[in-house]
């Protein structure tokens, strides 16, 4: 019995199936809705997988088709994706149509185990190029790899529904989300989608669908736009981890940030029907270098170019406030993406064995990983009790040594070259000082108070997670 793709004939003795079958307690119904909303897609691909969506036609039912880009440079590949056998509430099967299987047949199903829980499965009949010889070539990887990828895919899913469904009860909401290009927001957008909320994007440039535009380097807003919002989270600022920090560098992150959110705030208060809710990033720079002391969102401001930015940009939120609109001020601690970042940008010394700690070591790192920093921006935005700042950290900070040493492990590579504080301050100037020398021993007080569950409170699961290790 022979299949085809693309013309191709397919021995049945080179076709192999995969099977990834997880129990999730939530209602089929709940599962099924998750993978039929946008951005189910960009939730279920890892970040260590160079994938970029060309073209899209429709959802997952019948007739449906994406064009994906996989990989990079000259070794990347298109793959092409059909939609078949929709059954709703049940089943969605994407086929090959062109690509780099010899066949490719993948059966997306989630079955009710009761009102409350049901099986979510992926089964897929693939043959690889080349017959039997692709087959011995090529079978071992492609079987560890779809089981690295199906194993993140069901964690992600379990996560996200569990995460929504933690606030049952809640009205979906139409969402202004800033910075939605970068790395919280790009999590983001897709994490809310898939939740059912509505995402308008507020981006420079030219207007595109699902998106108001804004310049706030000249004061410009698409006012009209923000008009009926429930919700915004406001991430926009320069990235201040690229780069020496020269007086113009230090001039875009201060201005981004202060100048962006008085902009952005004072439009909203003038609104005739203002959100109700604003979420504003910040930063716990705002602590400064605090040594071993342990700080929380009652901590004093600490002293330096990066406290000094997060006190403005904090107060810049005034008139938000000051119109009855609750704001929640983020203190983001090193959010942990293996799409990038801080993460991302260890990964390549560390892969070759040569990482380690940073100066001394003993600094500390409060961090948090992606899809905690996603939920917790959603209970924010959802728990009417929390304002003010609210500390956006793991409970179990650890010291840069403690961090080095994890990352090592996960990645089976030794972490003993240390990079001495004089090289750090000789290479990189007041941002190594501030961002990588600096300790900051934050924790989550308020969240915590408030009844969030984080998804992974301490590093090594979060960063296997993150890593597919």
């Amino acid at each position: 019995m022979c299949g085809a793709t693309d013309g191709l004939a397919v021995d049945r003795d080179s076709v192999e199936l995969f099977v990834r079958r997880t129990h999730l307690p939530a209602p089929a119904a709940t599962v099924f809705q998750w993978h039929e909303r946008p951005g189910a897609f960009e939730r279920l691909t890892p970040p260590w997988e160079a994938v970029r969506v060309i073209e899209r036609r429709g959802g997952v039912e019948d007739g449906s088709r994406a064009v994906l880009r996989m990989g990079r440079g000259p070794l990347a590949v298109r793959w092409v994706a059909e939609h078949r056998d929709y059954i709703a509430g049940e089943q969605f099967r994407d086929v090959q149509t062109a690509g780099p299987f010899a066949r490719w047949v993948h059966t997306h199903r989630v079955e009710p185990d009761g009102a409350a829980a049901c099986w979510l499965e992926d089964r897929i009949e693939y043959a690889l190029p080349l017959g039997g010889l692709g087959a011995l070539v090529g079978g071992g990887y492609t079987r560890r790899k779809l089981a690295r990828l199906f194993r993140y895919r069901h964690q992600v899913t379990a996560g996200d529904v569990a995460a929504h469904a933690r606030l049952s009860g809640v009205e979906t909401m139409k969402i202004l989300v800033t910075g939605a290009s970068g790395l919280i927001g790009g999590t983001l957008a897709p994490f809310l989608t898939t939740g059912g909320h509505q995402v308008l994007r507020l981006t420079r440039g030219r207007p595109r669908p699902g998106a108001a535009t804004w310049d706030p380097d000249q004061g410009r807003i698409d006012r009209g736009a923000l008009e009926g919002l429930d919700a915004v989270v406001h991430l926009a600022g320069e990235n201040i981890s690229t780069g020496r920090w020269t007086a113009t560098k230090k001039a875009r992150i201060h201005d981004s940030r202060v100048n962006g959110t008085r902009l952005l705030c004072e439009t909203l208060a003038s609104l005739r029907q203002p959100p109700a809710v604003l979420i504003a990033a910040s930063a716990i720079g705002y602590y400064g270098d605090r040594g071993r002391d342990v700080v929380d969102e009652d901590s004093a401001p600490g002293a330096g170019f990066l406290a000094d930015v997060c006190k403005e940009w904090e107060a810049a939120t005034a008139p938000a406030a000051a119109r009855g609109i609750r704001v929640v001020n983020m203190r983001f601690g090193v959010v942990l993406s293996g799409g990038g970042g801080a993460l991302a940008s260890m990964l390549t010394p560390f892969r070759l064995g040569a990482g380690g700690p940073i100066g001394g070591g003993e600094q500390f790192v409060s961090w948090i990983a992606i899809d905690d920093t996603v939920d917790a921006i959603l209970f924010a935005l959802t728990n009417q009790a929390l304002s003010g700042p609210v500390n956006a950290v793991a409970p179990a900070p650890v010291t840069n040594a403690e961090l080095a040493r994890t990352l090592g492990a996960v990645l089976s590579r030794p972490a003993v070259l240390p990079l001495p504080a004089f090289a750090v301050r000789l290479l990189f100037g007041e941002m190594g000082e501030e961002l990588l020398l600096a300790s900051t021993r934050v924790e989550p007080h308020r969240l915590q108070a408030a009844g969030f569950a984080f998804r992974f409170p301490t590093l090594e699961p979060a960063l296997r997670y993150l890593l597919g290790r």
